[in-house]
């Protein structure tokens, strides 16, 4: 898996620079949250933590462990951590002396003009020296910019987790989708055969001139247009099959040759989730914790932008040596020293010191707007969630019975177009929702497993590889 700097390098790296990352502004959408979910009398604490395992699939397990290696795109984003990681760092150096050494070594020459047949002196000069630098961070000044850039290190590494687990949910759809394929073929190879079949029974009554009310050959015509379509709808599902074969070779890292994956079809749908309360949600969904995150950074961006009107004291010093002979570089008999203060004060600037506070409050104010958007998101996901599981276990129940409703006419028409007592139009129009009927649930049954893994997104549940 690409390696992220985690929690225990911030930790260090806070450490190391005195810098505390900035407190939670949580409180600022706390009022948001309901006592419990409008769609749900459910309130149970917690959230599945093992979604990708609830559906019992060890091949959607590789094909996940597989995508979280070899996903390009979340390379990119872990690559985004790191280099905000580096940043925090980066700011940080400020608060530290700073020191450079230095070799010097020189030769000169020097003209004299209105000597006789001119001339000239030549002199050599070399030294050494170590110099510091270290600007007191008197106000907290560069401490609040370091603050501001782990804020925004640990929202890239929640954006890192967020990129984790929608990849995991676009394979395990990608995967359903597969297993939807897998059984609609199965499904189309039947249904032609049946549509064929029913073509050569109609075919041989009219053979046999056993005309039927309404004219057996358009009977038979309408029949062949029957298996025409099965055939076509055979062609669909398999077309269907290649390209999602290679959206999750796409996803997985590999390169989309459309190898055969699976030929298994949909798991059955695992239990209900916990809902948890609205309230825990705010903890619990990355994407939250990231706008969180960013809103705590422009808090100390403003204060950072406040400081900078302060005076700013820098001290500085030097230790070396200066000789004419390369020899004595190095001989402390030949050493130099200096040191010194400067205290700098921002004067006049042109009203840019102001101008740059107004505009880190307007980023303060967008930053705020931007996590109630985004808690608010977080709801509305968890309430289309939960609504469209109650509505859709409605419409399983119900395609089940249209199901068994279907087959059980299918045969009842075929029995009696055998013995003579029905008509073609009739069998032709039972066998049709027969197949119909059939095909919807198998959607119907992926759409459920879509929704189930909308569901623990919307919640902010985990996932396990192992």
């Amino acid at each position: 898996m690409v390696r992220v700097i985690g929690l225990a390098g911030l930790v260090m790296l806070t450490a190391g620079c005195a810098v505390q990352t900035p407190e939670s502004r949580m409180g600022a959408v706390d009022s948001m949250a309901r006592s419990g979910w409008a769609a749900t009398p459910q309130g149970q604490a917690g959230v599945d933590r093992d979604w990708i395992g609830r559906f019992g699939d060890r091949g959607l397990k590789l094909l996940v462990n597989e995508a979280m290696n070899n996903n390009r795109s979340l390379q990119a984003t872990a690559a985004r951590v790191n280099r905000a990681a580096a940043a925090a760092k980066i700011s940080g150096a400020a608060i530290r002396p700073i020191s450079n050494g230095t070799l010097v070594g020189r030769n000169s020459e020097q003209k004299f003009v209105g000597f006789p047949f001119g001339g000239g002196q030549i002199s050599e000069s070399y030294g050494t020296s170590v110099d510091v630098s270290w600007e007191l961070d008197l106000w907290g000044r560069v401490r609040a910019g370091q603050a501001a850039d782990v804020a925004e290190w640990q929202a890239q590494g929640l954006e890192y987790n967020a990129a984790q687990t929608s990849l995991a949910a676009q394979i395990a759809k990608a995967w359903f989708a597969l297993g939807e394929t897998n059984e609609q073929i199965v499904l189309a190879q039947s249904a032609l055969k049946i549509r064929q079949n029913t073509e050569e029974a109609i075919r041989d009554r009219f053979e046999r001139a056993l005309l039927a009310e309404g004219g057996t050959a358009s009977q038979l015509r309408l029949a062949q247009v029957d298996v025409a379509t099965a055939k076509a709808n055979l062609a669909q599902w398999q077309g269907e099959r290649e390209s999602v074969l290679r959206q999750i070779e796409l996803l997985a890292g590999r390169y989309p040759s459309g190898s055969d994956l699976s030929r298994k079809g949909l798991p059955a749908l695992p239990g209900y989730p916990p809902a948890g309360l609205p309230s825990e949600l705010l903890m619990r969904r990355p994407d939250v914790l990231a706008a969180e995150r960013r809103f705590a950074a422009t808090g100390k961006r403003i204060r950072e932008a406040e400081l900078a009107v302060f005076p700013s004291l820098t001290l500085n010093g030097s230790l070396g040596t200066s000789t004419d002979s390369l020899k004595n570089v190095l001989d402390s008999s030949f050493g130099v020293w200096s040191y010194g203060a400067a205290v700098s004060q921002p004067i006049l600037t042109g009203g840019q010191l102001r101008a740059e506070q107004k505009a880190r409050q307007a980023g303060e104010r967008e930053a705020l707007a931007t996590l109630q958007q985004t808690v608010l998101t977080a709801f509305g996901e968890v309430e289309q969630a939960l609504v469209a599981e109650r509505y859709l276990a409605r419409r399983a129940a119900a395609s089940e019975e249209a199901v068994k409703l279907a087959k059980e006419a299918a045969e009842s028409a075929a029995e009696d177009f055998a013995d003579g007592s029905e008509d073609v139009l009739t069998l032709l129009l039972a066998l049709t929702r027969k197949i119909d009927s059939a095909s919807a649930l198998v959607t119907l049954r992926r759409l459920r497993l879509d929704n189930r893994i909308n569901l623990h997104l919307a919640l902010g549940g985990d996932f396990k590889l192992r």
